[in-house]
């Protein structure tokens, strides 16, 4: 197999961009929009976990559980919808995803009690597997790759957006008309998105990268992806950040609500105002300065995430530990938010850049199953765990900075250490 296209973001000399492919405007907005409802669904259980913790009659860790089964049914399937992309339409696979999320999202509704809530929000793992593993591949055959980081800061503008949605939508209409009443509202439209689907084109497997994709088996796959450093450093760090929004998400509305007291709607609004100020701010101005650096620094995107993770670490300390009235927290939130979500594009830019363009599906597939695994998959239950045993959600808590540091870590160190490679 040819070796894998630049990985680092860094230019070296300039090119006259080149177009995109024919649809890919279209399919930019289909699926940025898809991104959008996806982070909605996913985050409505969080932001009505007490309402349904008292009607169904749970303990803090079991309304964690439904979370962390999604989780593990989206990473287990993400591998395999990564290699039916190679052989089937992707464009119809995702059309399948969003629907059958959307479906299972509005079943929770129905939910009388431990059991079936687990299995409803288990179900929306498969959907989503679908849609978040091609996705990316997608847009990556209908743009350059000079464009790539630019055209992911959009698409990943959608991630804090529809927390935020989740969070805000979850929350008024959980306690204002029950929290059955949330999952339905938010399920259902996915519906509709789902057929937009299938009107994009379907692009070029490989058209804009020098090597052509080649079809390797999955043993193959693992042990190229094991053997190229830059995809091992960016998903190490991604795990150890995915850690900690996955903790801090699942728990820090309910956690302003307990501890600091304030109204579970004032809370939820307070995290989703947080979510889509900082994480639109910090998904735009990270793609933009990791294009910058690519000008003065060997691996900008590793740089730029990893650089990141320091203030990220610090607010979320002080917001958790030290600030007591609930603006102050929600001020040093937001900023800890601008700082934590920079790694958004570049990222996931970097994902797809660092592998051959026949690996990148899977690619995305292994990412997915190693930063959830590893990831959110382990630290809502964690939290909800401690909290349990210890009596104190805040104690709880202190593992999410200390993983937000580690990613931060992880990502500098392969900044410094990993060779610059001139696109």
């Amino acid at each position: 197999m040819s070796g894998p296209p630049p990985a680092s973001g860094s230019t070296g000399e300039s090119k006259p961009a080149r177009p995109p492919a024919p649809g890919a405007v279209f399919a930019l907005v289909v699926l940025t929009l898809m991104n959008m409802l996806n982070y909605v669904d996913r985050w409505v259980p969080s932001a009505v976990k007490d309402l349904f913790k008292h009607d169904l009659h749970l303990t803090d860790a079991q309304t964690s559980w439904p979370l962390s089964a999604f989780i593990i049914v989206y990473m287990l399937a993400s591998p395999v919808f990564g290699a039916l992309a190679e052989t089937r339409s992707r464009r119809v696979l995702i059309a399948f995803g969003v629907a059958a999320w959307s479906l299972a999202t509005a079943a929770a509704a129905f939910a009388q009690g431990f059991g079936s809530l687990l299995l409803a929000r288990a179900a929306v793992g498969i959907g989503e597997a679908a849609y978040a593993t091609l996705a990316p591949a997608v847009l990556a055959d209908f743009f350059p790759p000079e464009r790539r980081n630019r055209i992911f800061t959009y698409f990943y503008v959608a991630t804090p957006v529809g927390s935020a949605i989740g969070f805000v939508l979850g929350g008024f209409l959980g306690e204002h008309f029950g929290w059955r009443t949330a999952f339905l509202a938010v399920g259902l439209p996915g519906l509709l998105v789902a057929a937009l689907a299938l009107l994009m084109k379907e692009p070029a497997r490989g058209g804009f990268d020098e090597a052509p994709p080649r079809s390797v088996s999955w043993g193959q796959a693992i042990l190229t992806l094991a053997r190229n450093p830059v995809y091992v450093t960016t998903v190490l760090g991604y795990t150890a950040v995915t850690f900690a929004t996955g903790g801090i998400a699942d728990w820090f509305p309910t956690f302003l609500s307990r501890v600091r007291g304030m109204p579970l709607s004032q809370a939820d609004l307070a995290i989703g105002v947080s979510a889509v100020v900082g994480g639109l701010l910090g998904t735009a101005l990270g793609g933009a300065a990791a294009d910058r650096l690519g000008k003065v620094t060997r691996q900008p995107y590793l740089a730029i995430s990893g650089l990141a993770m320091i203030p990220a670490t610090l607010l979320t300390v002080v917001a958790l530990f030290f600030l007591r009235a609930p603006l102050a927290i929600v001020a040093a939130v937001l900023t800890a938010q601008i700082f934590l979500w920079a790694y958004n594009a570049p990222v996931n830019a970097l994902l797809v850049n660092s592998v051959d363009p026949g690996l990148r599906a899977r690619a995305f597939g292994l990412s997915i199953l190693c930063i959830h695994l590893l990831g959110d998959v382990l630290s809502p239950p964690l939290i909800g765990l401690v909290s349990d045993r210890t009596g104190n959600l805040e104690l709880a808590l202190v593992m999410v900075p200390v993983a937000v540091l580690l990613g931060g870590l992880v990502w500098l160190v392969g900044w410094r250490r990993l060779p610059e490679v001139k696109a």
